[in-house]
């Protein structure tokens, strides 16, 4: 048999294991993101690895090291005015016939779930500096979304 054929570990066919994917962009947070973060980095931290198998030890480093670069490049944005809609707002509005409210924080902190989107999403984006009554364009839509109230969110 040709030596092109023969392999020297099982190992060598698996899938390789890559770093977790930092957003780009910015790393802006709220003072609520930043203590998630560091709250989170301090619960890796104190995990024995030596309890762990090697693969569960693998994948906790990596995780870690993806939240120390996180905590490392976190920019905490100051409260906002609650003017506009803005970083650290949350905003009610209407689309679609209906009313909804989501807080604008950092990609780590957002949870769709739970009201909070990231300041990268779509909606966001579309939202930007728009001011109570306005009527703002969206999906192709326009006056797709109206704008009915914006309040800073100061959760620390």
């Amino acid at each position: 048999m040709s030596v092109a054929f023969r392999r020297e570990s099982d190992d060598e066919h698996m899938e390789p294991k890559f770093e977790l994917p930092i957003p780009p962009g910015p790393n802006w947070v709220t003072a609520r993101g930043y203590r998630l973060t560091r709250e989170k980095v301090e619960a890796l931290e104190a995990v024995d690895l030596s309890a762990l198998e090697e693969e569960a030890a693998k994948k906790l480093r990596r995780e870690l090291r993806y939240w120390r670069t996180r905590l490392a490049t976190a920019e905490v944005r100051p409260v906002p005015s609650g003017d506009a809609v803005a970083f650290g707002t949350r905003v009610t509005y209407e689309l679609n016939g209906r009313k909804n409210s989501v807080a604008i924080t950092g990609d780590d902190e957002a949870d769709p779930n739970e009201g909070r989107i990231s300041f990268t999403s779509p909606l966001a984006r579309a939202m930007m500096e728009a001011e109570p009554g306005e009527k703002i364009d969206f999906a192709g839509r326009i006056g797709a979304i109206e704008i009915l109230a914006i309040e800073a969110v100061d959760e620390a």
